[in-house]
């Protein structure tokens, strides 16, 4: 015989598939949905190509939290990618992760010694378009001077080519 929560929590899941497929019909039926699905899709294309996508993301470099949070996350990010084999987007998040590093020195010598050497000379090539997206970005929304992370990335580097 089956027992009473047993047959509760197979009512539970039925209830849950069955609302889930409810909404996901009601949202298909949507006479937008595909238009905006389309509207999606080129924005993403269009920012890949353009690589305007970086600048987005990045926060505003005087809240430190959530400097540190999206420090954390790119870290987390890069790394998982490069797991999966998805360098150069790994390479990308990494490359965000140094930008806005308050000591990028001690982190590139972190990651040079993780990486592999082919790798690592991908991300060192990638640090300069960062950076300079990092300074536009705050040069559009601060009326700041450039920050001094790029200029710290550009001696890290200078430093990482006489070694």
């Amino acid at each position: 015989m089956i027992s009473k929560t047993a047959l509760g929590v197979a009512a539970g899941v039925v209830g849950v598939v069955a609302y889930c497929v409810y909404f996901d019909r009601k949202r298909r039926a949507d006479p937008d949905f595909k238009k905006k699905l389309r509207e999606k899709r080129k924005m993403a294309a269009k920012a890949r190509e353009s690589g305007d996508h970086l600048s987005m993301d990045i926060p505003d470099l005087r809240d430190y939290e959530a400097v540190q949070q999206f420090f954390i996350k790119e870290v987390q990010l890069g790394e998982e990618l490069l797991a999966a084999g998805d360098i150069e987007t790994g390479i990308e998040h990494l490359s965000n992760a140094v930008a806005v590093c308050g000591q990028p020195q001690q982190l590139l010598q972190v990651l040079q010694q993780t990486l592999p050497p082919q790798v690592f000379n991908l991300l060192l090539q990638r640090l300069p378009v960062v950076s300079q997206k990092l300074a536009k970005s705050m040069g559009g929304g601060a009326t700041g001077p450039e920050p001094p992370m790029s200029a710290t990335i550009t001696e890290a580097m200078a430093e990482e080519d006489v070694e």
